[in-house]
């Protein structure tokens, strides 16, 4: 007979982190204990804290609490990239927020985070022809956090948006790996015209805040778009444009703006 061998125990870093954290707060400060055990450490696995994040935040009058739970559960196992997503803008946040400064805090705290986990599972849906759910989803962030991403909007993984009010991202935007963004961004058309419309970010770009990026263009990798800019043409990669309308001013001043998030302008860009 074959020998058995015990299965190993899959690790988690991020989810470890997040509880010891959790504990941690939970003896600092006891009278978060309710919110921090039923957000964190009442859950196996950072998946279903996430789903039950999702569930309470999202709840209202028009759609239960348990629905929406059981609907983020089924997006969480039947699509592993979501978790593994969550996990890097977690790190993204915690790396590129000097206001982070612990593993939990997006989960708990942080509407930018909250709402951008919520979106994938509303993409998630899109993706399963699920529409009027996905919209509905999209709806309820509006409402829930002051953020409007369509869920058929493509974003990718270690995204950090800081602060989070009034971020609007289109149907037909793509969004790369390690992009970071501050408050009042826009990934917008230019008009009424159908079809593919909106901005294609790169991967390792800063979008600085109130920026607006309209139509079909494309944002090369690792540049910088200076705070309150209008862009309404293809920028190069590693380039920083600045302006109403935008205008190249300089090189991006580093390799990997959205990870130093520096948005000085001077001579030496």
């Amino acid at each position: 007979m074959a020998e058995r061998h015990p299965k190993v125990a899959q690790v988690d870093p991020v989810w470890s982190h997040v509880c010891e954290e959790a504990r941690a707060a939970v003896r600092d400060e006891p009278l978060l204990g309710g919110l921090i055990h039923s957000g964190i450490l009442h859950h196996a696995t950072l998946e279903r804290a996430l789903a039950y994040r999702f569930s309470l935040k999202l709840a209202s009058g028009e759609m239960s609490e348990q629905i929406l739970r059981e609907i983020a559960d089924e997006a969480y196992s039947s699509e592993p990239e979501l978790g593994q997503s969550a996990r890097a803008d977690i790190v993204a946040v915690y790396d590129r927020d000097p206001a982070c400064h612990r593993f939990m805090q997006p989960m708990l705290f942080f509407k930018g985070f909250q709402a951008v986990q919520a979106y994938r599972v509303g993409h998630w849906l899109w993706t399963q022809g699920r529409r009027d759910l996905a919209y509905f989803v999209q709806m309820r962030v509006s409402e829930a956090f002051g953020v409007d991403i369509h869920p058929n909007a493509r974003i990718g993984k270690g995204i950090m948006i800081d602060h989070a009010h009034s971020i609007v991202i289109g149907e037909t935007a793509v969004v790369g790996d390690n992009v970071s963004m501050l408050h009042s961004v826009t990934l917008g058309g230019t008009g009424k015209e159908d079809g593919d419309r909106h901005p294609k970010i790169g991967n390792g770009v800063l979008i600085g805040a109130g920026a607006k990026i309209l139509g079909n263009i494309h944002i090369g990798e690792r540049s910088r778009i200076a705070a309150g800019s209008v862009v309404l043409h293809d920028v190069p990669c590693c380039k920083t444009v600045a302006g109403v309308p935008a205008r190249i001013v300089g090189e991006a001043g580093c390799d990997q703006p959205a990870l130093t998030m520096d948005q000085l302008i001077d001579d030496g860009v």
